[in-house]
């Protein structure tokens, strides 16, 4: 699985238009873990604040995309006077070899942190080989 740097240049700003007006808003390359073993890989995204209908996942041409919005409550009555980031939105892309299955991949959010497990195809895991002798 390799990180795609075309991602990386969208993600310092994206352009959205807003009643005839180019509106900027930045995107946020969330961290990753991923650890791979002769199963699968496993990779835990940081997405803060993100629930689980603003989160879209993806795969599409060998390529998995993540994608989210978080959710910043404001509480009533308090007047914000300063804020980096607003409504942080988070995008990543990972080219994923054909070793893996992509339609078998589990997700799973919890408390801020997505967990995909992509497991290797069958014919691509390491196997044993029983060597005889005569």
């Amino acid at each position: 699985m390799t990180d795609t740097t075309q991602i990386a240049q969208r993600n310092e700003s994206e352009v959205t238009r807003k009643n005839d007006e180019t509106v900027r808003r930045a995107t946020i390359t969330p961290p990753v873990d991923i650890v791979e073993d002769s199963h699968g890989i496993t990779l835990w995204a940081d997405l803060p604040g993100v629930p689980r209908d603003k989160l879209d996942v993806k795969v599409h041409d060998a390529r998995l995309y993540i994608e989210a919005e978080a959710v910043v409550s404001a509480h009533a009555g308090l007047r914000v006077h300063h804020a980096e980031v607003r409504a942080p939105r988070f995008a990543r892309a990972f080219t994923v070899s054909d070793d893996f299955d992509t339609t078998k991949i589990d997700a799973n959010l919890t408390n801020g942190v997505l967990k995909l497990t992509i497991p290797r195809r069958e014919e691509a895991r390491p196997r044993r080989i029983d060597v005889r002798s005569n």
